[in-house]
């Protein structure tokens, strides 16, 4: 897998920690050519530091359309092409009761999960190329209603048609697909915690897979075995997946 990904470009949003900067790593070091976007600035320009010359930070905010259009030009005006996207970016707050919930906090989460995944679709799937590998995270809050998740719920249930509609459209000649990692040992999962709210909250944190279980898990969604997966949502609950991804 790790040839194939030779001087192949993949961009990846939510890139400065977690899940992001995780896979960030996996790809270069797999030989991909890697452009981080993030909203903190200082976090992606460290991490291209430490991966070289192959990465390349460019800051963004995912739910501003022209920030995501200007990250796919420079990934392409560096490197040639834009092969692989992840969009990764998302937030959990706000959490809280429907009826309490703040306006402004929920549709600026909305703006980050759902919009934010149309704008870098939007954005990439006229530019890549016949093969190109476009990727959204999802979430078992896509398939079912949480109690003070109403936000998240909602936006990971969009984004997940929305993926679906951009493989209706573009999978003759693009490989689209979700990839629902289950609970992951990040920042989300603190302010999870700290929230008090829902199942999630009462889990330990040993309950938690590591960020690097995904990022292995984006790299072998990029190689022909996945291809029986595309435009389909795949979930990294199931034993059997892990199994052939390689996951203890």
């Amino acid at each position: 897998m790790s040839q194939a990904l030779t001087d192949r470009t993949v961009l990846i949003t939510g890139a400065s920690r977690g899940i992001g900067a995780a896979a960030a790593r996996a790809f270069a070091e797999a030989g991909a050519n890697v452009v981080l976007c993030a909203r903190s600035t200082d976090s992606i320009a460290d991490l291209a530091g430490e991966i070289g010359e192959c990465a390349l930070a460019v800051p963004c905010d995912v739910a501003r359309w022209h920030e995501v259009a200007t990250a796919v030009d420079a990934a392409r005006s560096t490197f040639g092409s834009l092969d692989i996207v992840i969009a990764n970016a998302g937030m959990i707050e706000p959490i809280g009761p429907l009826a309490e919930s703040d306006p402004e906090a929920w549709g600026a989460a909305i703006d980050v999960n759902l919009k934010g995944v149309y704008h870098v679709l939007r954005a990439a799937l006229p530019v890549m190329p016949v093969g190109g590998t476009a990727i959204t995270i999802s979430s078992g809050a896509a398939h079912r209603a949480l109690a003070g998740w109403s936000q998240y719920c909602t936006s990971k249930a969009g984004a997940k048609m929305l993926t679906e509609a951009a493989h209706a459209e573009h999978g003759d000649t693009l490989r689209v697909m979700g990839l629902s990692p289950g609970t992951v040992a990040t920042q989300m999962q603190r302010e999870i915690k700290a929230s008090g709210i829902g199942p999630v909250a009462q889990l330990d944190w040993s309950d938690h897979i590591p960020p690097e279980w995904v990022a292995r898990a984006l790299i072998w969604m990029c190689g022909p075995d996945a291809d029986v997966h595309r435009g389909t949502e795949l979930s990294l609950r199931d034993e059997d997946l892990r199994a052939r991804i390689g996951l203890a």
